[in-house]
Formats: structure tokens, sequence, C-alpha cells
């Protein structure tokens, strides 16, 4: 699925083969977060999570090397099993909202819309990604930048499918 007349949504989707409430538990449970959520070559762990509206995750992933970086989720609408919407953004060891490690005009705030959608004993999850407040100039880093978007997400939920296909 892609969004090309509205550049400033990035959506990705992807079918997973197990139920919904392993795909949703997969995504709110820090336990279960920490097996899949990172880039390759990362591992991850929480440090705070409030599964409310209004509650945070805080998180760090780290590179073998040792390398950290910090992200922040703050809940805004949470509809179990179907709907998950955040603010995420870089942060801090201490949870503080911070630029991009790698690009000062990549979004500080960003939108997520988790949709997942149960067929059959399959769920498609689908990912819509927004600036949120966001300056023109941020709005244009992240336009330019959907198909390094599309390849860590295809990434990410490539872990995903490892993680499922494990946890049934």
């Amino acid at each position: 699925m892609s969004n090309e007349t509205n550049p400033q949504e990035f959506i990705i989707d992807r079918t997973f083969d197990a139920p919904r409430d392993l795909v949703w538990k997969s995504l709110t449970e820090p336990e279960r977060m920490q097996q899949w959520f990172a880039p390759k070559g990362f591992s991850s762990r929480a440090v705070k999570h409030d599964l409310r509206p209004g509650g945070t995750y805080h998180y760090c992933m780290a590179s073998a090397d040792g390398h950290e970086m910090w992200g922040k989720v703050v809940y805004r609408e949470i509809v179990a099993p179907e709907r998950l919407v955040y603010i995420n953004s870089f942060s801090n060891a201490e949870g503080g909202t911070t630029r991009h490690p790698l690009s000062a005009t990549w979004p500080l705030e960003m939108l997520s819309t988790f949709i997942l959608v149960d067929y059959k004993g399959k769920t498609t999850l689908i990912l819509k990604w927004t600036p949120h407040h966001a300056t023109e100039e941020e709005k244009q880093t992240f336009a330019a930048a959907h198909d390094g978007m599309r390849q860590g997400w295809t990434g990410t939920f490539d872990n995903l499918t490892e993680y499922l296909a494990k946890s049934q």
C-alpha cells in the first residue's frame, strides 16, 4: 500500500499469519516488543511502559558495539485489538524529546497509527506515519525519506514475522 497523493503521510502494510490478538500483544507488551522491535543488528529494551491514553513507552535500542538510540511514545488512542495511536519521537535516556541523531530536520514528533484487521485467522497491520506539528522543512525531509522508511519498516516487519512464527 502506498499513498502517493499525500506526501505528508507514509503508509505501509503487512499481512501476518497470526491471530490479531497475538499481533496486538506483540505491539503493546514490552517483553514481546523487545523480541522484534529493533533494526537488524540492534537489541531493544523497555525502560518505562504505561499503556493508557497519555501514558508513555520509553525504550532504548542498542547496537552490538554499544551505540544507543532512545525513543519515546506517548499513547493517544488504544482500542484493543484494533487500533493503536501514539506520538513518537527520539529521546534521551531521561525521556526528554530530542532530535533525530542523524537528521537535524527530521520531524521532532511523528503521529503513528496502527490498524489491525482480522481476516480468517491472519492479521493485516496497516501503519500510517505522519509528521506532527512539523515545520515545512521537516515535512519535506519526511516526504523525501519514504523509500528509506519503507526499507526500515520492511525489515522491522520481517522481525515481527519471525517473532510471530516462534510465538504460536
